[in-house]
């Protein structure tokens, strides 16, 4: 039995190592892949790789060749954001730590950082975003190895893969509509109030002519009595 339990946490510690070892900065999308040619949310994900040591700064480049032209980024407690452009094309977004918020020594913290790009490149369907990692002791880590050629590298950088153009990107007409239906469901709350409003005048005008109708039938009667 003894020998079993040795066994078992010895697998236990390989497995582990394993999956910590394999950690590495991803670009995580939420819902439907984003569309070529349109704009798509972006979740940068940063895990800490080491024991002594937490992340201070995170940085992706954002190849030329992609032509993005806007970066809007998620606030981050604790932390900064810059939008690097060249000739107006977005060339790399930087997250710095302000003190006491990097992110925690120790293979189980990590923080995600969010962005949404656009407008997209229409010609690929996988983008690499190569990412940098600094550490509190000024060590970098650049996950920038490609990893669609094939081979599975040791630092692979973060990829997002895009589909197919429906001829709306996300973030573009589709937006676009959902501000129209806002807009169509507002007029129809105005219209209903003015009806309301017109109707409530009436209604007082109707009471106010009763009132006087009423008032005068009194009088008359009164002065027909004491005739």
């Amino acid at each position: 039995m003894r020998g079993a339990v040795v066994t078992a946490a010895a697998t236990t510690s390989l497995l582990l190592a394993g999956g910590l070892a394999s950690a590495h900065v991803t670009a995580n999308v939420y819902g439907d892949p984003p569309e070529q040619g349109g704009y798509g949310a972006v979740a940068l994900r940063v895990p800490n790789e080491e024991q002594e040591v937490g992340t201070t700064k995170v940085e992706v480049t954002l190849p030329a060749e992609y032509g993005i032209t806007t970066a809007r980024t998620k606030p981050v407690a604790g932390w900064t954001a810059e939008v690097s452009k060249d000739d107006d094309v977005v060339t790399a977004v930087t997250w710095t730590a302000e003190d006491g918020h990097e992110i925690a020594a120790g293979t189980a913290s990590y923080e995600e950082f969010e962005l949404v790009l656009g407008s997209l490149p229409e010609d690929v369907d996988t983008m690499v975003l190569p990412a940098a990692q600094t550490y509190s002791d000024g060590t970098v880590v650049n996950w920038d190895e490609d990893p669609t050629t094939g081979d599975e590298p040791e630092r692979p950088a973060p990829v997002v893969e895009l589909a197919a153009s429906s001829g709306d990107g996300h973030g573009g007409a589709g937006a676009a509509e959902e501000d129209t239906g806002s807009a169509g469901d507002t007029d129809s709350g105005d219209s209903a109030d003015e009806t309301a409003r017109w109707l409530g005048g009436v209604g007082l005008a109707l009471g106010a002519l009763g009132f006087g109708l009423g008032v005068g039938a009194t009088l008359r009667a009164r002065k027909a009595g004491r005739s």
